[in-house]
């Protein structure tokens, strides 16, 4: 929920695992078409990116496993499935171009975050690769470093 200095975005859910299990080489911005409860479950910050990935389906994106909590003052009628898959708003060159990324060995794509933009709910996309374990070792040990090196600084 926080707010950057341009003032027009607000994050309402981060997906903080990304990062650590893949290595993200190139991520874009895309809308996603939802129902009015689940805008404003959104708003109230009652979703969940934890496990969620797209996938390109008839040139077509598609967010899969991203689960957005049923408002509790929407009716009965209007409460649509938590985790049914939600279309992403993507140029045409964008799918395409994405399409063939992930066509590649080991490539796939995660919603990074979502943010609200101008009134708009948008999604970070990433292009990923998996990371090893040896890769993830690696980063927990230069970040520890790092984190004692600056420890260190800050005594002095």
């Amino acid at each position: 929920m926080a707010r950057n200095s341009s003032g027009g975005i607000k994050i309402v859910a981060q997906n903080r695992k990304a990062r650590h299990n893949y290595i993200i080489e190139d991520t874009y911005e895309a809308g996603i078409v939802l129902l009015g409860p689940e805008v404003k479950s959104i708003r109230d910050g009652q979703i969940n990116l934890k496990d969620g990935y797209v996938e390109i389906r008839g040139g077509e994106a598609w967010l899969h496993n991203v689960h957005i909590s049923p408002y509790p003052f929407a009716t009965n009628t209007a409460r649509p499935d938590p985790l049914r898959p939600r279309k992403l708003l993507l140029h045409k060159r964008e799918i395409r171009k994405l399409q063939g990324k992930v066509q590649e060995r080991g490539y796939t794509l995660i919603p990074l975050k979502v943010y609200l933009s101008k009134g708009k709910v948008k999604v970070e996309i990433g292009l990923a690769k998996g990371k090893k374990i040896y890769d993830k070792r690696e980063a927990m040990k230069r970040k520890t470093l790092d984190r004692e090196f600056q420890k260190k600084w800050k005594i002095r």
